[in-house]
């Protein structure tokens, strides 16, 4: 991908073109020969080169080369890998780490759901900006920790090339771009119709997609002042089980994570009380032959009711009970509808000016589907159990027979399915604006009104909570076998489906920028930018009044949801100053001041320089600060009410010899927003070479360094245990000295700091008697990536290293091999991350052990592709994605839904074949 391909147009700096020639660049591009590249130099000579504006500049320039690193991404390369989707377009950049995946987001019950994010430098999805055609979006609109455009709404069949500007804190486009900016760029004037046809389907099965897409335009801008196009993309996705993939076994999860594992099984398990179990052992009460030594059994040990359900001695449902894997019993990829339609106008109203107007629309349907329910606080007669019959649990039942006794259920609600959740995303985005010329000056001014609107539906699975105990507790619905029909039609009858959350947000901005030469210098034009924005952002989160009742079984309602609504105006302006000082030295200047509502305002000023000492060298550098406001999710989320991982206190664990198994659990938690949040501030550099020894062979490499300040965040629940003397009074205790609850407040809190290497190697334009050759690696490596909880604390590193929710692998890369011989091409491509250090730290409450320490494999996927152009009208092309069926490495980590590996970077999928057939009527 072009990503790997950083010599590329707006890479190449404007000397090193200028000495090579327009021949060079298209030998970087896999074209050479003297006869071209004469072809080309007469075509410039005859017509002059437009003015064109690239990521990370205001102003318009004949060749587009700038001092900042940008790496394209073309259409061509896209097509070559076969992805199909903006989230999977990304997952090949290096640069982006731990991005929010349809994978990852599996679960049953957590927040932003369906949400595909960029992350580029792993410091945060809500400091990378994701823009269409150089403006914003609005952000998915559920509330949560990640603020960002999801990648859903992007229409992807659209795209001409990505443009990622890498280097952060961005004074054109806003300075909350920390991380860095990613420019999604549509086609701007098409003619002609075009079909594309899309199919993919994996080998083991599930997870298989079609898609269909439709481009026509009319209109010849130049000709008849006019330009019309539109493009509708439609795809669907299959759904994948873990029942459909044999790794999911290999991965061994009983044996290696019990204590991950769930003790509501089916059949139910019996939770008796410490008298109840006294009682039976006095009365000789056996399983499985044995007298019971638990509280917690179960009278179907040890068949238990598997693959889901199994007798695992060590598992979470111990010795006499049963244990259920729900790795054995949910999905790994969710079912999916996504459609696109973006359509442009353009207008010549004179021979300087256009108007063009866009609209963007998007519809994304994603079905998660998790294990089925726990039956939350479900108890029953112990008369009503057959194991139980002619033993008594209570030695007070001879005085009063009648008197019922009964006992808890640890049950799972299989009859009633699995828990499945419909998520839907709605994105509109309309924009009309003015662009020209005028008095000497380039200008653009546009209005943009862009809205994301999620419904969150629970749609089986999920019974009202209150018949469901009833049913229970009337022996209707059978904790331990199949129910009756009666039994059956009451689980029918109290199905939910209802859209639990609502949530909408609403962007609507007014932005112009102009700019014009300004003088010459020894080098050039000097040329100045101005602009500005303003903007209002609007965000609704709406619960429903079931929801609200607290009569959902296993979507509870916390305390304090509420529907909220809240809105904030932002301002800013820029100026940007571009002075090529000589033919070798060109410096780009820029500044750009934000005021947001209520929270304040901040310049931000930034420096970049390029120097080409010769014909086939460049250097550059860039230092510029930045700062990010709070989202208002940060700003004015409601509580949020969890729990923590497997953790031990502390102090509880000084009274009781420090055993794990006593004094470890599930500790409560309530995560707070905060209105009174400052923002964050940031100072970020760069430098870089750019070497072009011959027309086929380039490098690039670009040092970058970031730092975040009064960091917006919450201390960690494992921080907060750890260091009870200086965070204590965030752990609330009841009064026996037990935790209630840990108390994670959205506080500006201690610094982030990350810095590494990108590296671009380009071998191009190779030609034998066997064809045509080149070859691109693009790679990142990290040298630093670590947060400082709070201010004093010491820095805690997350490279190479799970660390609370995810890892930042040391080197990442996509390589690409490319062969074409006349109508015939073939790319074989590889994505490679590093191994890294697990979690490590999970705790089985069993027997107080921590799971065994593990080292994470590296991931590395090969892709192999063909194409054939058949004639100038017919391709078609296929491929095979993951050639060798690599499956996820093992992991212990214990933050996501899913166990056994970590779905943030890896794809459960396997081996997958696809091919593609496109026809264009020109």
């Amino acid at each position: 991908m072009a990503e790997l391909h950083g010599m590329r147009i707006s890479t190449m700096t404007r000397s090193v073109r200028r000495a090579l020639g327009l021949g060079a660049v298209i030998g970087v591009l896999g074209h050479t020969g003297a006869v071209l590249a004469q072809e080309a130099a007469d075509a410039v000579a005859a017509k002059p080169m437009p003015r064109v504006e690239i990521t990370g500049s205001a102003i318009k320039r004949i060749e587009s080369e700038t001092a900042l690193p940008v790496q394209v991404i073309t259409r061509e390369e896209i097509d070559k890998v076969g992805v199909t989707t903006a989230s999977e377009i990304l997952a090949r950049l290096s640069a982006n780490v731990g991005g929010l995946t349809d994978g990852a987001s599996i679960n049953v019950g957590g927040d932003q759901r369906g949400f595909n994010s960029a992350n580029l430098r792993g410091i945060g999805t809500s400091s990378t900006l994701v823009l269409l055609n150089g403006r914003r979006m609005a952000n998915f609109a559920s509330p949560g920790d990640d603020t960002g455009v999801d990648l859903n709404n992007i229409p992807a069949a659209a795209i001409q090339r990505v443009e990622v500007l890498l280097d952060g804190a961005s004074a054109l486009y806003g300075t909350d771009a920390i991380g860095g900016v990613i420019n999604f760029i549509t086609r701007k004037d098409y003619q002609g119709v075009e079909l594309n046809a899309y199919g993919l389907k994996t080998q083991e099965g599930g997870a298989g997609k079609r898609k269909a897409s439709v481009t026509a335009g009319f209109g010849d801008l130049a000709k008849d002042g006019f330009n019309v196009f539109a493009v509708a993309d439609v795809q669907k996705s299959n759904a994948l089980s873990t029942s459909q993939r044999d790794f999911i076994g290999d991965l061994r999860v009983p044996q290696r994570l019990p204590h991950l594992l769930s003790g509501y099984t089916s059949p139910a398990n019996i939770r008796l009380s410490s008298a109840q179990r006294d009682e039976l052992q006095a009365q000789n009460f056996t399983i499985n032959g044995k007298p019971i030594t638990n509280r917690t059994i179960n009278p179907s040990v040890p068949t238990c009711a598997p693959p889901a359900n199994l007798y695992l001695p060590a598992g979470i449902g111990g010795v006499d009970a049963c244990t259920y894997d729900y790795m054995r019993d949910t999905e790994l990829f969710p079912k999916s509808d996504k459609t696109n339609l973006l359509t442009r106008g353009v207008l010549q109203i004179s021979p300087n000016s256009q108007l063009y107007a866009e609209v963007a629309l998007s519809h994304s349907k994603t079905w998660y589907i998790g294990s089925g329910a726990r039956a939350d606080d479900a108890e029953i007669d112990y008369k009503k159990i057959p194991a139980f019959a002619g033993y008594t649990l209570s030695p007070d039942e001879d005085a009063d027979p009648d008197a019922p006794v009964t006992v808890g259920l640890r049950m799972r609600m299989n009859e009633a399915g699995r828990r499945a959740t419909e998520l839907t995303s709605d994105s509109q985005r309309y924009v009309v604006g003015l662009t020209g010329t005028a008095n000497g000056w380039d200008y653009d001014v546009g209005l943009n009104h862009s809205v994301n609107k999620i419904k969150d539906r629970d749609t089986h699975g999920y019974l009202l909570k209150d018949r469901m105990l009833q049913g229970i507790a009337d022996g209707l619905i059978n904790p331990f076998g199949p129910s009756s029909q009666a039994g059956v039609d009451l689980l029918n009858s109290i199905q939910v489906d209802d859209v639990a959350r609502r949530a909408r947000g609403t962007m609507d901005s007014v932005d112009f920028k102009v700019s014009r030469a300004i003088g010459t210098l020894a080098g050039g034009d000097a040329a100045l930018a101005v602009g500005g924005e303003y903007r209002r952002e609007r965000t609704s989160y709406t619960p429903s009044a079931l929801l609200l009742s607290d009569n959902i079984n296993n979507d509870p309602a916390p305390e304090e949801e509420r529907a909220n609504s809240n809105s904030r105006k932002v301002k800013a302006v820029f100026g940007e100053l571009l002075l090529p000082f000589t033919k070798q030295w060109e410096a780009q200047l820029s500044a750009r001041y934000d005021h947001y509502q209520v929270v304040g305002g901040a310049a931000s000023p930034k420096v970049g320089i390029s120097y080409t000492p010769t014909k086939t060298m460049l250097f550059r550098a860039s230092a510029g600060r930045g700062f990010r406001a709070p989202s208002m999710n940060d700003l004015y989320r409601a509580t949020i009410y969890s729990s923590t991982a497997t953790l031990p206190d502390p102090q509880y664990c000084a009274t009781v010899d420090f055993s794990l198994a006593d004094c470890a659990d599930n500790w409560s938690t309530r995560r707070y927003s905060n209105a009174n949040l400052k923002p964050e501030h940031s100072r970020q550099f760069s430098t870089g070479m750019v070497i072009q020894p011959t027309k086929n062979a380039s490098m690039t490499i670009d040092y970058w360094n970031i730092k975040r300040t009064d960091l917006i965040s919450e201390i960690g629940d494992d921080i907060i245990l750890g260091n009870l003397a200086k965070y204590g009074n965030l752990v609330h205790r009841d009064e026996d000295g037990l935790i209630d609850y840990i108390e994670l407040r959205k506080e500006n809190r201690g610094a982030q700091k990350a810095s590494g290497i990108d590296l671009v190697l380009d071998y191009n334009g190779v030609r034998t008697w066997a064809g045509n050759f080149g070859g691109r690696l693009s790679g990142t490596y990290v040298f630093t990536s670590k947060i400082q909880n709070d201010v004093g604390d010491p820095y805690v590193s997350n490279l190479g290293r799970f660390v609370t929710d995810g890892v930042v692998q040391r080197w990442r890369h996509t390589i690409n091999f490319d062969w074409d011989q006349g109508p015939y091409s073939a790319t074989l491509s590889n994505t490679f991350s590093s191994a890294y250090n697990d979690q490590n730290s999970a705790i089985n409450t069993d027997d107080g052990t921590v799971v065994a320490a593990n080292r994470v494999s590296s991931y590395s996927l090969w892709d192999l592709s063909g194409a054939w152009q058949v004639n100038k009208a017919f391709k078609l092309r296929a491929g095979i994605q993951n050639l060798f069926d690599k499956a996820p490495p093992f992991s212990n980590q214990a933050y996501f839904f899913l166990s056994g590996y970590d779905p943030t970077y890896t794809d459960p999928r396997g081996r997958r074949f696809y091919a593609s057939a496109s026809y264009a009527f020109k």
